[in-house]
C-alpha cells in the first residue's frame, strides 16, 4: 500500500501518522505476546517453571514499611522526622537558627 504523502494536507498526514503509530504500537503487542509464550514454552519444555528460573516474588514489591523517627523538633516534641523524604519546615528552620542536625537527633 503506498501512499503519495506528498498530496496530503496537514490534517490528513496527522490521522495517517495517527494510525501508523498506532498500528506500530499493536504490532509491538503482538510481538510481545508471542515472545512471551515462546518463552514460557521453552521454560516449560526443559521441566521448570517461571518461578523457577525468575523467582517467585514475580510482582512483588517491597512494603514500605514505617521508619521510626530520627529527629524530634526542640519547640514542639510532638513534631518528629525520620531522615527520608523532603525536610519539615521546623527542621530547616532550626538549621537556619543554628542548630545542627546532631543537636536535633531523638
Amino acid at each position: 500500500m503506498a501512499v503519495d504523502i506528498k498530496n496530503l494536507n496537514h490534517n490528513q498526514l496527522n490521522d495517517l501518522i495517527s494510525k501508523a503509530q498506532s498500528r506500530q504500537h499493536e504490532l509491538r503487542k503482538e510481538k510481545v505476546v508471542k515472545l512471551r509464550e515462546k518463552v514460557h514454552a521453552l521454560i516449560k519444555a526443559e521441566g521448570y517453571s517461571f518461578d523457577d528460573i525468575f523467582g517467585g516474588a514475580r510482582g512483588k514489591r517491597r512494603s514500605g514499611g514505617t521508619v521510626p523517627p530520627k529527629y524530634r523538633n526542640p519547640a514542639n516534641a510532638e513534631q518528629t522526622w525520620s531522615g527520608r523524604g523532603k525536610r519539615p519546615r521546623w527542621f530547616n528552620e532550626a538549621l537556619k537558627a543554628g542548630k545542627k542536625e546532631k543537636d536535633l537527633l531523638i
